[in-house]
């Protein structure tokens, strides 16, 4: 066997729909089956999604708010009044700020931009920061991606005399800002359509209401802002992503190209994957470590020379990030493993002062990814007293939910299910993490901690064409709410597995099933080419796109996750480097070695000692029932000379996962491994019957007359002394006279010598195939 790394959960679908849909939007079965699965269930939802074109924008004027705001900002045009835009450190935040700035600057406003400080001030707006807004003689602000929870920041802006309108897509709270609009989707009442934007996709709206046209020319900011804010990539936020996309890739703005080229994409194809991992993680990281300051003026400079200074300063701050995250990572994993082991905390909550605050949601991340626990990681601030930090959690585990049943602790909180912001007191810490440990015990499972893949469809190989691979990609851009779709293939052997790659790290092969073949590709997987056997059967997951080498287009899957699901057993007879081999086994996994031999037993109970991993070391006559029990892996060492031997393991065997079988050494005779036939035994009697004594001394040269090996000789003198053929003492064997007839089957030595011949016939002298089919047959109990 080979357990997967995640708990895999099939999606169900309407077969009779997704037939009517392949039909009529003539697509592959799987297409039709994807769309399904995401909640497409007509032609024309169908035909929306992969079209996605800037025609399905929705009226921004049915935003509640709306015709407020722009008839407000068109009077601070036309009156000249400034204007600030008030926005947030994070990508969605710098990519909202950045569209108001191309915006009024394309309008003709008066206007200029304020991110608050993530350290030193913090989300949202301050009352501090109005006041001197307020005092530098601005009349309106403009929030976005921020500003829906800010109540008595908005009232205190009115007393000062400042309009305020708010756009923002969080989650309203009970009270709503009394602002003088307020844009959220999401808003009570709302009656726009779609309440999934990100806040650039709400600023990117307001465009829309002020120019009366879709802001076409600024879809690649929002495309940023959108993709890298984690919104589900459906609906309009699709649309903003696919055209934002095509922007981005002929991208006029000066910033961006220099962004790109500090990421070395200058000749990529860009994705949404280049957005999340390269653009994206640059722009945040200006607000992690310091002030947003560098990534606007990357996104709305007009000057060359600036935009390479700004591009390479987010690079040089996205290095220094990664490191950050690594060291802090490492410390909070040391932490976990001393105080609080995953077998011992169903949560984890960690603490330390000199944690960088704005890093810690990414090594919170990066510890649900390596404990699979819901993770709260948090810098202390000794002067304040108070430990503030970032929440990341699993499936079945809201943590939003959590964090409100501790809201006693928790003076200030936010978020949603999947992951929060908090500060609180330290002297809550304990209280924190003992009741969230509580409520996970609660509602979680044994099976929850276990990571959860979500699969799309199970797949035929026959299924799988170039023209199902080629449609698959009408369904990018992918991210939330529209994964990259998953297949799953089961019961498949493999053909030419190899390791390739620089550091041989990457498995090549090719997948095949019923005369059918796949190629495909695993990063990081080399490793299995060691864990499976040639014709192991496999459960694959994947994901399939087109593999285009010198003008040829083939379908191909990239391994995410596999499976072996049957027992496998490893061939590694007659090794002449046994011993190394079996070294090497029990050091990379706990495993149980069954030895036969008395001689094998002594030297590996010494060798197990000295293995880096524990490891259990069994004489077959010695295994008793509180030795048996579950292990990955079992090893034959040597071979059995008795079928009783096997059945007195076939508890361990049937458990095993895998089976190694070692036995057999290539430097020994086969002599003792075919049992001598009757004509041998007729040729040694009348030797005796031509010469009744024979010498000890004589042995050698008559196993040279015989033309036979000393050990087969030796093995026939001792059957001939049990059946009283012959008698031997110190110096001879001698014939005897008078002896009584007696069969060879009556000889215990010659039985046992028999069934030892046909045992390693069974296990040695057979091809592999008869190898693995011979030895189920001697594990497998017996029914009757």
């Amino acid at each position: 066997m080979l357990k997967a790394k995640t708990r895999w959960k099939l999606a169900t679908y309407d077969e009779q729909i997704a037939a009517a849909i392949a039909e009529e939007c003539q697509l592959t079965p799987l297409v039709s089956k994807l769309l399904v699965i995401r909640g497409i269930d007509t032609a024309q939802k169908a035909r929306d999604f992969l079209q996605a074109g800037p025609e399905l924008f929705h009226d921004p004027f049915l935003l509640d708010g709306m015709e407020q705001s722009v008839h407000r900002i068109q009077q601070a045009i036309e009156r000249q009044e400034p204007i600030c835009i008030y926005g947030d450190y994070d990508a969605d935040g710098v990519s909202s700020t950045s569209l108001m700035v191309h915006l009024l600057r394309q309008l003709g406003a008066v206007f200029d931009y304020y991110i608050p400080n993530r350290f030193t001030e913090g989300y949202g707006l301050h009352k501090e920061a109005l006041a001197h807004l307020h005092k530098s003689g601005y009349k309106l602000i403009i929030t976005v991606d921020t500003g829906i929870s800010a109540v008595e920041q908005v009232a205190y802006a009115s007393q000062l005399g400042l309009d305020v309108i708010v756009t923002d897509h969080h989650e309203p709270p009970a009270v709503i800002p009394e602002a003088f609009a307020v844009i959220n989707p999401k808003k009570p009442g709302c009656p726009y359509p779609f309440d999934m934007l990100a806040g650039v996709g709400v600023a990117f709206k307001l465009g829309h209401a002020l120019l009366k046209e879709p802001p076409l020319h600024l879809a690649d900011l929002a495309a940023l802002g959108t993709i890298a804010d984690l919104v589900p990539l459906v609906d309009e936020n699709r649309i903003l992503a696919r055209v934002g996309l095509k922007r981005l890739n002929q991208t006029r703005n000066i910033g961006l190209q220099a962004l790109i080229r500090v990421c070395g994409l200058a000749d990529s194809e860009l994705s949404a994957g280049h957005v999340g991992f390269a653009l994206g993680p640059r722009l945040n990281a200006s607000g992690r470590l310091e002030t947003a300051e560098a990534a606007v003026k990357l996104l709305t400079t007009e000057d060359q020379d600036e935009a390479e200074q700004c591009a390479q300063a987010l690079d040089d701050l996205n290095r220094d990030r990664q490191e950050l995250v690594a060291q802090i990572t490492e410390e909070a994993v040391q932490m976990v493993r001393e105080l609080y082991p995953p077998e011992k905390n169903n949560v984890l909550v960690l603490a330390r002062e000199g944690w960088n605050v704005g890093v810690v949601g990414i090594v919170a991340s990066r510890l649900v990814e390596l404990f699979y626990r819901p993770t709260i990681v948090l810098g202390i601030d000794p002067e304040k007293g108070t430990a503030k930090g970032s929440a990341r959690s699993i499936a079945g585990f809201d943590m939003y939910e959590a964090l409100t049943a501790c809201k006693e602790w928790l003076p200030h909180y936010g978020g949603h299910t999947m992951a929060a912001g908090m500060t609180l007191p330290v002297e809550n810490l304990d209280l924190l993490r003992n009741r969230l440990n509580e409520l996970a015990g609660e509602w979680l499972t044994a099976e929850d901690f276990i990571p959860l893949t979500k699969v799309d469809v199970a797949m035929s190989m026959d299924e799988i064409s170039l023209e199902a691979a080629e449609q698959l990609e009408r369904l990018a851009p992918y991210g939330m709410g529209n994964p990259t779709p998953l297949v799953l293939l089961e019961e498949v052997e493999t053909e030419g597995m190899r390791a390739i790659g620089r550091d041989d790290n990457h498995l090549k092969c090719t997948l095949v099933k019923s005369g059918q073949s796949l190629d495909a590709i695993g990063f990081n997987w080399a490793h299995v080419t060691k864990q499976v056997t040639p014709k192991a059967r496999f459960h694959v997951l994947g994901e399939l796109s087109v593999n285009e080498w010198n003008g040829n287009r083939k379908p191909q899957l990239t391994i995410r996750d596999l499976s072996v699901n049957h027992q496998q057993v490893f061939d590694w007879r007659g090794s002449r480097d046994k011993v190394e081999k079996w070294q090497q086994l029990v050091t990379e996994s706990v495993t149980t070695t069954v030895v036969f031999r008395r001689e094998s037993y002594e030297l590996l109970v010494q060798k197990a000692a000295e293995a880096q991993r524990s490891s259990m070391v069994l004489l077959a006559s010695s295994v008793k029932p509180e030795h048996e029990g579950p292990r990955q892996t079992i090893i034959l060492y040597d071979l059995p000379k008795r079928r009783a031997d096997l059945h007195a393991i076939s508890a361990l065997l049937q458990q095993a996962e895998r089976i190694y079988c070692l036995f057999g050494d290539p430097d020994l005779g086969m002599e003792r491994l075919s049992c001598p036939s009757r004509e041998h035994f007729k040729q040694l009697y009348q030797f005796f019957v031509q010469v009744p004594t024979v010498k000890r001394i004589h042995l050698d040269a008559l196993a040279r007359k015989l033309q036979w090996k000393r050990s087969l000789l030796d093995g026939m003198l001792a059957i001939f002394v049990e059946l009283q053929f012959v008698s031997e003492d110190a110096e001879q064997y001698r014939l005897q006279e008078v002896a009584e007839k007696r069969p060879l089957e009556s000889s215990v030595l010659y039985s046992e010598w028999k069934e030892e011949a046909q045992l390693a016939t069974d296990l040695l002298l057979s091809s592999s195939e008869s190898l693995i089919q011979t030895f189920h047959q001697l594990v497998t109990p017996v029914t009757v």
